[in-house]
């Protein structure tokens, strides 16, 4: 277990250094704004204890934040993310439970599990970020727009992921 942690710290820093140099630079007409950062969240280990992934939640929000000068948006969001995992894993979990030693990966319980699993903490993740960057209801429609664009972008952002860098 111990050689995970190594590995989670890289996995970090490289998803905040796409995320900050890469993906920032990308808007679609301000509707589509890809968030590949929250693949960290989503990858890290069944047992990962909840105060751990809470903080973890917290660390990784506030890194993005502090680069793309938005104070507290992300390290809010990404919290309330980690927070929700534990049920979301619940939800979705096989009818014998998840096996000792795997992940929360695409090639150890399939697209369809990853994909659903993915797509509703991304979709939580960015429609709680959305509305407390908006903060008010007046715009609505659009922030929602942004949303679901935002959100199916970045789920196929993480999902091709899973294919071009992890392996069994």
């Amino acid at each position: 277990m111990i050689e995970i942690i190594p590995r989670n710290i890289f996995r970090f820093i490289v998803l905040v250094l796409i995320q900050v140099l890469i993906l920032n630079n990308i808007e679609f007409s301000g509707y589509i704004n890809p968030f590949l950062y929250v693949l960290f969240i989503l990858l890290l280990p069944f047992e990962t204890p909840a105060w751990l992934l809470l903080v973890s939640g917290f660390v990784l929000g506030l890194t993005v934040d502090l680069f793309m000068n938005t104070p507290g948006l992300h390290a809010a969001a990404t919290v309330l993310m980690a927070f929700v995992r534990p049920f979301v894993l619940r939800i979705f979990a096989p009818r014998d439970g998840y096996e000792p030693g795997t992940f929360p990966r695409i090639f150890y319980y399939g697209v369809s599990w990853f994909f659903k699993y993915s797509a509703l903490l991304i979709v939580i993740h960015h429609f709680f970020l959305f509305y407390l960057e908006v903060f008010r209801f007046t715009d609505f429609f659009s922030t929602f727009s942004r949303v679901i664009l935002s959100s199916v972008f970045s789920i196929i952002l993480v999902v091709l992921s899973q294919f071009v860098m992890f392996r069994k």
